[in-house]
This record gives structure tokens, sequence and C-alpha cells, in this order.
């Protein structure tokens, strides 16, 4: 199997932090399996100086540009460089722009950093933030029902990082690990309000995780049965019989990445409430 990539330039423009702009390139780029994007992120790009800087860097690395610039000048500027050099450029934001104007009959205010002002929602992240934080590997759990979402699971199936993605979208959550032998805390199976979510994934998988892992102070575990496949998969049937004794959700991670497996869990809360 020939597993040779070609490599291209892309250069990312943004008046704010770019990460609208950064998770459009790669999910366009995710799409040509036989290339693999050299990024160049070029954020807070707001005056005319920055901007010739920046253009002068593509013009040495010439690739594809996608900007988010709603500075109308800045944007013509582009366009024309990238003309004159030769490279293909696009406004990730103006189409979208353009439809919303077209439909709600008014122009926009075409403001810099819009989407991260300090507002009501952004505080609500931080809360949230600091909330997960608190609350990983099933620390403070008299603070259990005080969570938007619970994640459960055998070590090594994602609770932290998918906490903290759920976090950054403004969701309180929590994570307990499941332990054979070793009850869930109370607290939590008197828990009215959240959404209580199990991950899971295949004995291989966890097993391959585990092998890169250091093996840390988590109670139960011992030696050789942490990597285990046939210790894993008693865990992992341990793990489903309690959710269904409880009759919470399980969500298999395998083939998952952590967004996929995020918006799986918010698209369960509204359902289950």
């Amino acid at each position: 199997m020939d597993n040779h990539k070609n490599y291209f330039h892309l250069h990312l423009i943004s008046d704010s932090t770019g990460e609208t702009l950064i998770a459009a390139g790669r999910a366009a780029a995710a799409q040509f399996q036989t290339y693999h994007a050299l990024e160049h992120v070029y954020p807070l790009i707001r005056n005319r100086k920055q901007l010739m800087q920046v253009l002068e860097s593509i013009d040495t690395a010439p690739g594809i540009v996608l900007y988010t610039i709603v500075d109308r000048e800045l944007s013509d500027i582009i366009n024309a460089q990238c003309q004159q050099i030769g490279v293909p450029c696009v406004s990730v934001l103006e189409p979208i722009i353009d439809l919303f104007q077209t439909y709600l009959g008014t122009s926009s205010r075409r403001r810099s950093g819009a989407q991260h002002v300090m507002d009501a929602d952004y505080f609500a992240r931080i809360d949230a933030l600091n909330f997960t934080m608190d609350h990983d590997d099933g620390q403070l759990p008299a603070d259990f029902n005080d969570a938007d979402v619970v994640l459960i699971g055998i070590s090594r199936t994602s609770k932290t990082p998918t906490s903290i993605y759920l976090a950054n979208r403004g969701i309180r959550t929590a994570n307990i690990p499941i332990v054979p032998g070793v009850p869930l805390p109370e607290r939590l199976l008197e828990a009215t309000k959240p959404l209580v979510v199990c991950l899971i994934a295949t004995a291989d998988r966890v097993s391959q995780v585990r092998e890169h892992r250091v093996l840390g102070t988590t109670q139960g575990f011992h030696g050789q049965d942490y990597t285990d496949r046939a210790a894993i998969a008693e865990e992992l049937k341990y793990a489903r019989a309690l959710c269904a004794r409880n009759n919470w959700p399980i969500i298999d991670v395998t083939r998952r990445s952590i967004e996929e497996t995020a918006a799986a869990i918010v698209a369960l809360r509204p359902r289950l409430r």
C-alpha cells in the first residue's frame, strides 16, 4: 500500500483567533487523503501593515489562501495580491454573511471577533470549564447533581478530553471511572439533574491505548491485567451491565473523534429530557 502523501501550503488569515478558519480548512483538507496541508495561521490581522507581512510570506510559499477578514478594504487587498501572486483565495465567511443579509434584509455590522465577546455565554463556558476540571476522575462527588453531564466508563475511553470539549461549549461535565468491584458514588445514583452517559470502546482499542500510557494510581488496576484484552472485556461487560441496570445510554468511541463523541452526547440531552 502506498502511503506517500503530497504536501501543499494552506494559508489561513483571520482578524480574530482563527479557530473558525482552522476548523474549516482542516475539514476541507481531510477530504483529500493523499495530500497533507502545511498550515500557516495568521490570527488577529487587522491593519494593512500586518496584512502586507502576511502576503509576503504567502509569496515565498504559495498555496491555497483562506481568510475570515470582515474589513472590506483588507479583503480587497487579499484578493488583489493573491491574483497577482497567482494563488487561489476564498473568503470563508463572505458567502454566509451574504446569505444572512439577503434573508434578514439588513447589512452586517462587520465587527472583527464578534463571536468572542465577553458576554453571559462566555462566562458560562469559563464556569463550565472550572467545574469540569474540579470534577475530573470522580473528584468532589458531593456536587454531581450540579453537573449537566456525567461521563462514566472504564479507564482510557476518552472521558477527560470529552469532558473538557463539552465544557468549552458551556456544558458542566463531571467524569467517573468504572472499576469492577468498586461501587459508583451514591451521589451519582441519587442525582436527578445530569445526563449520565457511559463511554466504551473495543477491548483491542482500550488495550492499545493503555499500552501507550503510563499506568497511574487508579484504584483497582493491577499490572498486566490493565492491558490484558480478556480482563478489559470483563471490565466492558461490567460497565454494560451497570448501564443496563440504571438505563444509562452508551456511546462507543472506538471510531469516533472527541468532537463526534461530544456531538452524540449533545444530541442525547434533549431526547432524554
